[in-house]
């Protein structure tokens, strides 16, 4: 896998994950702990693609 191609993943997980954290907070019965965890890996991914990137920089 490229640098761009894993670039591009982490980028449409990081996505995927913003929708499903959108669509959770609409709804008053929400599982808390879910949503931090989603959360979670939404920062992390996102942590990834900022590392990466700047990586590619250098």
């Amino acid at each position: 896998m490229t640098l761009e191609s894993h670039l591009a993943e982490l980028q449409r997980k990081h996505g995927e994950l913003e929708r499903r954290i959108d669509e959770m907070a609409l709804h008053p019965s929400v599982d808390d702990l879910e949503l931090v965890e989603l959360k979670r890996r939404k920062l992390k991914i996102k942590d990834e693609i900022n590392k990466l990137a700047s990586d590619t920089r250098h």
